[in-house]
């Protein structure tokens, strides 16, 4: 077999890599593009087998991701999906090595990030194409000897001629271009000391069952080491930083990354309870938290894109403060605590804004609306505007807000903080707190009293059908409404009778 040699690595021109191409990875992610996308890494970045690979001075996470790469053999401009394949001439196995505490540097383009000196290697044998089926392969990596990545090209988002015939649409892929084709789940963080493998080999069979020619192959394990760099980053530069949400990205789950779960996902809303508070109007459970002294824990003036919609779920909390230019230039752009307030919203979580009753600009549009849908959010509660209100309106996710607006966040916006205590619509909301929001309004449940509460209101709307049912049949609401000592008696009868 063949064998990735320096020839190799210098006739690469181009190295392109794609962002999500495997379901798994997806599914981790919570998101599923449409299209694929994809950046650039340089050649500089490529090394070979056995080679090792640098966490900078200051970096906390070097993430490893195992990947099938392609070697163009031919030239390809504006081809089509069907004569993709034969325009590759080599697959071998690649690592796609970057530090998640340069990711906020470069706004999405991952060059210093993932462009860093040795963290592309691939090898070390090269499988001929035209030997396999590209949906018959399989990709492994291992981890100081233990399997963390397994899965196969069967299912993938974006097969492998399809990412090719892409590409060629806008640029010339040339001969010795390298694509990475996305790695699939199981991705984490690599430390000084560790030693990371990767393999591409053959499955038995290919989509739909068919043998392969190449049954059998495989590229040999690529092999990387990582040490420890000694040079400090230069102070006229972006210098490296992290947080929690990069440590959850990095490693895959907060529970890998041993972080404590979030305020938000200590909760008692169990699945029983928030059966229990679905099954019931805001307007009893209002009653019932009145009982309680409770007044002031109604969301108000809001309308909502989805009335039809009773919703259950824990609040995330996000504050915007008024703009003040010089601290927009430091808090606004990037990602900033709105992205990642959105980009950390897991499934059944509400999020909760507080914008201080601003209608004068928008606190969240399309695609950050669409992001927090595709992790599950069960809905957006903001007492500021809404940008692209159609589109914004047309998902099945509901958003509570005061009014559309075309303006960006920075008109009247700083997003500061989240996960803290915030006011929204006239009330306090805390991380945790249980909202509850149908066609009558929005309102906030302290956790203590919410199963309580659930069981009184249940029991209230099952005295309002027993009520219900007297008044239809003509009796007066006098003693009835609500219910005195003989009424009282009359429903316990009805009830037992009903059972």
């Amino acid at each position: 077999m063949e064998q990735v040699t320096d020839h190799i690595l210098a006739a690469a021109r181009k190295v392109i890599a794609v962002h999500i191409n495997y379901p798994s990875r997806a599914a981790q992610r919570g998101r599923t593009p449409e299209q694929p996308s994809y950046f650039l890494k340089p050649s500089s970045s490529l090394a070979l087998s056995g080679s090792t690979v640098e966490r900078p001075a200051g970096c906390e996470l070097l993430g490893y991701e195992g990947e099938i790469a392609l070697i163009i053999g031919k030239p390809a401009r504006r081809i089509g999906v069907e004569d993709a394949w034969s325009h590759v001439e080599w697959v071998t196995a690649s690592n796609d090595l970057g530090v998640y505490d340069l990711r906020y540097a470069d706004k999405g383009s991952n060059l210093r990030s993932k462009g860093g000196d040795g963290f592309t290697p691939v090898g070390p044998g090269l499988i001929a194409a035209d030997a396999v089926d590209p949906a018959g392969l399989r990709i492994r990596t291992w981890h100081n000897g233990d399997l963390v990545q397994d899965d196969t090209t069967e299912d993938l988002l974006f097969p492998f001629a399809r990412l090719v015939a892409d590409l060629s649409q806008l640029l010339t892929l040339e001969e010795g271009d390298i694509i990475l084709t996305g790695t699939p789940a199981g991705a984490s963080v690599a430390k000084p000391g560790d030693v990371v493998e990767v393999e591409v080999s053959t499955t038995t069979a290919g989509t739909g069952g068919a043998e392969l020619t190449g049954a059998g192959l495989a590229t040999g394990r690529l092999v990387t080491r990582v040490e420890e760099g000694t040079t400090p980053f230069a102070d006229f530069g972006a210098r490296p930083k992290t947080d929690d949400l990069q440590r959850e990205e990095a490693y895959g789950s907060r529970e890998a990354a041993g972080l404590a779960a979030g305020a938000a996902t200590v909760s008692v809303l169990t699945p029983e309870l928030k059966a229990k508070l679905e099954s019931v109007c805001t307007a009893t459970l209002s009653s019932q938290l009145r009982k309680r002294g409770l007044n002031n824990v109604s969301i108000d003036g809001l309308s909502s894109t989805r009335p039809d919609r009773r919703i259950v779920g824990l609040a995330r909390t996000l504050r915007y403060v008024p703009n003040r230019e010089d601290l927009f230039k430091t808090h606004g752009g990037g990602f900033n605590a709105q992205k990642k307030a959105i980009d950390s919203v897991n499934e059944g979580e509400i999020l909760v804004m507080e914008a201080r009753g601003e209608k004068g600009t928008g606190t969240i549009g399309d695609i950050l609306a669409l992001r927090a849908q595709v992790r599950g959010a069960a809905a957006i509660i903001t007492d500021g505007g809404v940008r692209d209100f159609s589109a914004v309106a047309a998902m099945d996710m509901p958003t509570y807000y005061s009014n559309p607006h075309p303006a960006v966040l920075g008109r009247r916006h700083i997003p500061w903080d989240t996960d803290i205590t915030i006011a929204c619509g006239g009330t306090t909301v805390q991380p945790g707190d249980i909202i509850v929001a149908d066609s009558d309004g929005i309102l906030v449940i302290p956790p203590a009293l919410a199963a309580e509460l659930a069981d009184d209101s249940i029991a209230q709307e099952r005295e309002e059908v027993f009520i219900a049912e007297m008044v239809q049949q003509g009796h007066s609401v006098d003693g009835l409404y609500p219910l005195n000592a003989e009424w009282r008696a009359r429903y316990e009868e009805w009830e037992a009778g009903t059972k």
